[in-house]
C-alpha cells in the first residue's frame, strides 16, 4: 500500500465521512459531486480499502474508513497549524522594519544603496526611519521601538546587541572660527585639556565619555561647557562659543556652517559607527535580511573607492 496521499485527499475524505452524503459533502468543499465521488475512489484504490459502504439506505464508514478517519482529522489539524505558521512568518516579512538612527547616515549615500538592496529582496516590506535625539544612545533598540539601528559606539549594555561596522572614522573636533586654535591645520588632544567640551546627555553613559575623550585625559575630568541632544543644538552651542565638541569625520558637513570650522585631531580613539539590532533578534529574518544588504553596501561603497 503506497502512503503517498495528498492534504487535498484528505480533506475530501473528511468531508464525505463527516457529512454521510457525497452531494453535501461536494457543496461543503465547492467541488462538483462526480469529482468528490472520482477522488475518493482513487483514494480507495491508492490505500487498498473501501473506505465507504455505498447503498440504497445511503453512505456509511467501513471499518477502514472509522480507522482512517481520526488519524486523517490529526493530519488536517497540524496542517492547518502549519499553513497559519507560514502565513504568519509570510506576514511577518511584508511587514513593516523600522530602523533607528540619532544622525543622518550621508557617507556617499550609503543609505539608499541598502534600501535598494533591501527593498529588491523584500518588496512587500515597509522600511520606516525613526529620528531619535541623542538622549538615546540605542536610537530605539532598547525599549523596542526600533528594530535595527545607526549608532555610534559604544552603547550601554554593549552586550545585549550585535551589530555590523559601517565605518571606523578619524575624529575632527568642531570649534568656533573665533576660537584661538581655529587657525592651525591640525590640533593634537593635549591642547584641548582645559577648553570646555559639548556633552552628550548623562544617560548616554560610555558614549558620552568616548566623546569627551576620557581615556585620553590621563584621569582629569573634562570641562563641560553645555550638554547637547542633536545637530542643531551642538551647532547653536558651537556658535554661542560655549565649548567645542569633537565629532566623526563623516559628520563634519554636519557641523561646518557658517561660525563653525572643524580640524583634524591627533591623540583620540577613532569613531566606530554601527548597523546594530538585539541579540534576541538575531533568528528574525527581516533583521537579517537589512543586515546583510548593509554589508553589502559598505562592501560596494568600499569597491568603489578602491577603483
Amino acid at each position: 500500500m503506497t502512503t503517498d496521499v495528498h492534504v487535498r485527499d484528505l480533506r475530501y475524505f473528511a468531508a464525505v465521512a463527516e457529512e454521510l452524503h457525497f452531494t453535501r459533502a461536494a457543496e461543503r468543499l465547492y467541488v462538483s459531486q462526480p469529482a468528490l465521488s472520482k477522488q475518493i475512489r482513487a483514494l480507495e484504490r491508492q490505500l487498498g480499502v473501501e473506505l465507504f459502504r455505498r447503498d440504497r439506505q445511503g453512505v456509511t464508514l467501513t471499518a477502514a474508513g472509522a480507522a482512517l478517519l481520526p488519524h486523517a482529522r490529526r493530519v488536517l489539524d497540524a496542517w492547518g497549524e502549519a499553513a497559519a505558521a507560514v502565513e504568519r512568518a509570510r506576514a511577518a516579512e511584508r511587514g513593516t522594519l523600522v530602523v533607528g538612527m540619532s544622525t543622518s547616515l550621508g557617507r556617499g549615500g550609503l543609505l539608499p544603496a541598502i534600501r535598494s538592496r533591501f527593498t529588491a529582496a523584500h518588496p512587500g516590506t515597509v522600511v520606516r526611519l525613526r529620528q531619535v535625539n541623542w538622549e538615546d544612545p540605542t536610537a530605539g533598540l532598547a525599549d523596542g521601538d526600533s528594530d535595527l539601528a545607526f549608532v555610534w559606539l559604544p552603547l550601554p549594555d554593549q552586550d545585549r546587541y550585535a551589530w555590523t561596522l559601517i565605518a571606523e572614522e578619524p575624529v575632527h573636533v568642531a570649534l568656533p572660527e573665533t576660537h584661538r586654535l581655529a587657525a592651525r591645520p591640525e590640533i593634537d588632544f593635549t591642547d584641548l585639556l582645559d577648553e570646555p567640551f559639548l556633552a552628550l546627555p548623562e544617560s548616554t553613559g560610555p558614549l558620552r565619555d568616548h566623546w569627551l575623550a576620557l581615556d585620553a585625559r590621563d584621569g582629569r575630568p573634562p570641562r563641560i561647557g553645555a550638554e547637547i541632544a542633536g545637530t542643531e543644538e551642538t551647532y547653536e552651542a558651537l556658535v554661542a562659543g560655549l565649548g567645542i565638541c569633537l565629532v566623526a569625520a563623516g559628520n563634519v558637513p554636519l557641523v561646518s556652517l557658517g561660525g563653525v570650522v572643524t580640524r583634524p585631531l591627533h591623540g583620540v580613539t577613532p569613531s566606530r559607527y554601527v548597523l546594530a539590532w538585539r541579540r534576541e533578534d538575531c533568528h528574525r529574518p527581516l533583521v537579517r535580511a537589512y543586515a546583510d544588504a548593509c554589508r553589502r553596501a559598505v562592501a560596494g561603497a568600499a569597491a568603489g573607492r578602491g577603483a
